[in-house]
């Protein structure tokens, strides 16, 4: 049995959703179980439990800092991706709309939900919002440099799509930013402890991770702030986290996103390239078994864990519910839009036809080699039902 393979489930069962979330490691667990139990102190306390709790929360900024090359200063915990998304995007349009009485927004079309919704919450304030788009799966760069003029409050781009796999590049992107004194965040949710990070260090101004896509708790982020460009806090009520996070801190959370972050980090090359190995025999397999199926951003720079198909005379939802009947756990995309009928932009940008299924195969700890073979086959057996479903 694979380590953390769920007991209750069928031995013979395949996880292939690791981008919507990961089993906890044991390593995790039992650090937080210690935490829970020993220093369930408030770290705002001067006493000798509110101390000892402080020393845990510290060590595991800390941990985290070192794990990505940055400072503990720049380390602000949060509740998940998403808030830290909101903070970066909302915060900063906020601050800047405060100073000057607008802010302008600069996103890529492919963001997550949490940045393409903080956005528009800028816009229902009084800001603008610009989308810079791709041409045949690369992000526009000289579209960028044009917006970059205006001296935008805040630019964000993802480093990996949580739906494609595709990588932007966002060194490029960071130098682009800087050239012209704009911050830019990056939601590195799908890319941290999953991809080799540059060697040069995180480049941008503002970064989101989480803990839950790399075999941590849910329930735990961090936004990283490595130049302080202001942020408006979006919660209030307390001084913690340096202003920008009020509320007593997650102390066994913030412990449990630092071990998961640092044993993910620590295997990065070994697992990427494990990952990648994995993928590329499952793509080539399902390309010669399927009929009518299309690699999504083939040929583009991607994540090692993340395959996206396009599946021509099949439908999404009875796919993946054939899927879930014979053991596979898979998505039609991000598990963040599920229920939503409209096109995805991140399979738009890539010339995904509407007449398709989508499938997102995503592969981690729960994978290996000697799946491959009834993974193929049990997308194939389940492509052929669902198309003659649809046929019939």
């Amino acid at each position: 049995m694979l380590p953390n393979t769920p007991m209750h489930h069928d031995s013979q069962a395949i996880y292939l959703d690791h981008a919507a979330t990961t089993p906890v490691r044991p390593e995790v667990a039992a650090a937080m179980a210690t935490c829970v139990i020993e220093d369930f102190g408030n770290p705002s306390s001067r006493h000798t439990w509110g101390r000892s709790a402080r020393s845990r929360l510290e060590e595991a900024r800390e941990r985290v800092a070192a794990s990505l090359g940055v400072s503990a200063a720049t380390v602000h915990f949060t509740r998940g991706g998403t808030e830290s998304d909101n903070l970066a995007v909302l915060g900063r349009a906020r601050s800047v709309a405060a100073a000057t009485g607008s802010a302008h927004v600069v996103t890529s079309s492919i963001e997550h939900p949490a940045v393409l919704e903080a956005a528009h919450q800028a816009v229902r304030e009084g800001g603008t919002h610009t989308v810079v788009g791709f041409d045949q799966g690369a992000f526009d760069m000289d579209a960028l440099r044009r917006v970059l003029r205006e001296r935008p409050a805040v630019v964000s781009c993802m480093w990996v799509n949580n739906e494609t796999g595709i990588v932007l590049p966002i060194p490029e992107i960071a130098a682009e930013c800087r050239a012209r004194g704009a911050p830019l965040h990056s939601d590195a949710v799908q890319a941290a402890g999953k991809m080799p990070l540059p060697a040069a260090g995180i480049p941008g101004d503002l970064l989101t991770v989480t803990g839950h896509k790399i075999c941590g708790p849910k329930g735990t982020g961090a936004l990283i702030v490595q130049n302080r460009h202001d942020l408006r806090p979006l919660h209030f009520g307390g001084g913690q986290e340096g202003g920008l996070r009020p509320g007593t801190e997650d102390v066994a959370g913030a412990v449990g996103l630092a071990v998961a972050l640092e044993l993910a980090v620590a295997e990065t090359s070994t697992e990427s390239a494990r990952l990648t190995t994995l993928r590329e025999e499952i793509e080539t397999g399902l390309v010669n078994s399927v009929p009518g199926l299309r690699v999504n951003g083939r040929g583009l720079p991607r994540a090692p864990h993340i395959l996206s198909l396009s599946i021509q005379g099949a439908d999404s939802d009875t796919l993946l519910a054939a899927l879930d009947t014979c053991g596979i756990a898979a998505s039609g995309g991000s598990a963040c839009a599920s229920g939503s009928s409209a096109m995805s932009p991140s399979l738009a940008v890539l010339g995904f036809d509407a007449a398709s299924a989508a499938l997102r195969l995503s592969f981690g700890r729960l994978n290996s080699r000697d799946q491959v073979g009834r993974i193929v086959a049990a997308v194939t057996s389940a492509v052929e039902r669902t198309r003659a479903l649809v046929v019939s």
